[in-house]
């Protein structure tokens, strides 16, 4: 491994993967801990229609995923607050929408999108500076954001009805979660790609969350078993010449069943 580290991709990708791990470590958990998997999957395929818009605008398709996922995360959280659309109804009409728009904008774009597959599966042995930096951009502001509102947001995940009668603004704290989740999604797109985002988010986080209760304990955890075992997945992807995204994904799946069963087996002897 440590003579892979003389070629500058796998540097990047090595970078990538410790940036990835940060955020889905962190968002991860509370992802678990409120149980909205499903939203994150909303958030994930409307940035599909950011995508899209960044082939047709020849710009960066990151930069215009960004402000597509933001939008979603609110839009889905205002709808299924502020309306009588359910939280599920307003999910899969964004989602739809979101792939409809990523599709169209891809079909109007001039040429080929040659790299189109990289964002739907993931390639991290591809990923260059540029999105490296804008990773480490958003892992900052979703690092400063669960710092000063750990609290608040500690509350809102283990009892929200609780936290709104002590006077916590819920609605606006959960809006600025779906944010996270945002941002978390637009740094994992260039590693696993869109149709493997929720693995990320989830895995790592589920693993820990079997092994400690403590939500601190839980996001320092997530983000460990993050980033071994996505740059396990990295090392196997390139050493068998295999899908980096999915590599990394099986890597993870598989981990998950060995400590499921770890754990119950572990508590059976006790």
């Amino acid at each position: 491994m440590i003579e892979l580290l003389h070629f500058e991709f796998i540097r990047n990708a090595l970078f990538a993967a410790v940036l990835v791990s940060i955020a889905c470590g962190i968002v991860g958990a509370f992802i678990v801990i409120k149980k909205i998997v499903f939203i994150s999957g909303g958030i994930t395929h409307a940035a599909f229609g950011g995508i899209g818009l960044g082939y047709l605008l020849n710009i960066n398709p990151v930069l215009t995923a960004l402000p597509f996922s933001l939008l979603s995360a609110l839009a889905i959280g205002i709808l299924s607050k502020k309306t009588k659309i359910s939280e599920d109804s307003a999910i899969g009409i964004l989602w739809s929408v979101g792939m409809a728009l990523g599709i169209l904008f891809i079909s109007l774009s001039p040429g080929y999108a040659p790299d189109l597959f990289s964002y739907l599966f993931g390639s991290i042995l591809t990923v260059p500076i540029s999105d490296i930096m804008i990773m480490l951009i958003l892992d900052i502001i979703i690092i400063i954001t669960v710092l000063f509102l750990f609290k608040e947001l500690h509350a809102l995940s283990f009892d929200e009805e609780f936290s709104m009668i002590v006077g916590i603004p819920t609605h606006t704290l959960y809006l600025i979660l779906l944010c996270l989740v945002a941002l978390s999604i637009v740094v994992l797109i260039r590693v696993v790609g869109i149709i493997l985002v929720i693995a990320l988010l989830t895995i790592p986080a589920t693993i820990a969350k079997q092994f400690t209760t403590k939500l601190k304990k839980m996001i320092a955890l997530s983000i460990l078993i993050a980033v071994i075992l996505t740059i396990t997945g990295l090392y196997l992807s390139y050493i068998f010449n295999l899908p980096s995204g999915a590599t990394i994904v099986l890597v993870l799946a598989i981990v998950f069943m060995i400590s499921t069963i770890t754990r119950k087996f572990l508590i059976q002897k006790i």
